[in-house]
């Protein structure tokens, strides 16, 4: 599973470099500006079923607005940890987003030097991979780096409604992947082939339209912001 998916996403990076996702479309940061429509998703996926009373939440204060997100320790308790462990150091605030991929994903949690860290002395931890969690639209997720070890650095998934395509559906149909997942990336959105390769540690539930707002703003071929958009402080609470 995880070759075909490391395989799928070479793939998916070349098609979105190619394609110039990673570019911006030049649109600004209002609701209307977006014009993305997300409906309420129906599934009993657990990224969807909450979140319940007593769930631990984190709350990000952006200079676009507030986003709000549920976390699964019990399904990635180091990522959990780590995540919440350095928000509480706060040592997201006053920081900016990093990468901006319009229609893929917005990603964060570079302190203001432009340095990665963890509550371990700056220790990487590996990837936590689980059925129960997959990398649909609004999913908070610790990305890997090139050695394939997660740090400090998130990113909430930005894909669109309509992704993945017919073709993407396919392929994870054939990879044996679960009817209710599948059902859900159709009705959400998502990107499949970073599935057992990135941890998924949250959801929003709260605030998607600040995220694709976000997602709209000036990004080089990097995706590099033209501007910053600020993160204030990130909060850890209980629902």
């Amino acid at each position: 599973m995880r070759k075909f998916f490391a395989a799928l996403l070479a793939c998916a990076v070349l098609a979105a470099a190619l394609a110039g996702c990673g570019g911006s479309s030049g649109k600004g940061q209002d609701a209307e500006a977006s014009g993305i429509k997300r409906s309420k998703v129906d599934s009993a996926e657990v990224q969807f079923t909450g979140p319940a009373g007593g769930d631990t939440i984190a709350v990000f204060d952006t200079s676009a607005g507030e986003i709000r997100a549920v976390l699964y320790p019990q399904y990635a308790p180091q990522a959990c940890e780590n995540f919440t462990g350095l928000a509480q150091q706060g040592f997201f605030n006053n920081t900016s987003f990093s990468k901006i991929l319009s229609g893929f994903c917005v990603e964060g949690g570079l302190s203001a030097d432009g340095a990665a860290s963890t509550i371990w002395g700056g220790s990487a931890f590996a990837p936590e991979t689980t059925d129960a969690l997959h990398h649909y639209s609004g999913a908070l997720c610790a990305a890997a780096d090139g050695s394939g070890q997660c740090s400090s650095v998130f990113y909430f998934m930005q894909t669109l409604p309509e992704s993945p395509d017919d073709e993407l559906i396919g392929k994870i149909t054939d990879a044996g992947y679960r009817s209710e997942v599948i059902s859900t990336y159709q009705a959400a959105g998502g990107a499949p082939y970073l599935d057992y390769t990135d941890t998924v540690f949250g959801q929003v539930y709260s605030g998607m339209d600040i995220v694709d707002n976000i997602a709209q703003t000036q990004a080089d071929s990097n995706g590099k912001p033209a501007s910053d958009i600020l993160i204030n402080s990130v909060t850890i609470s209980t629902y």
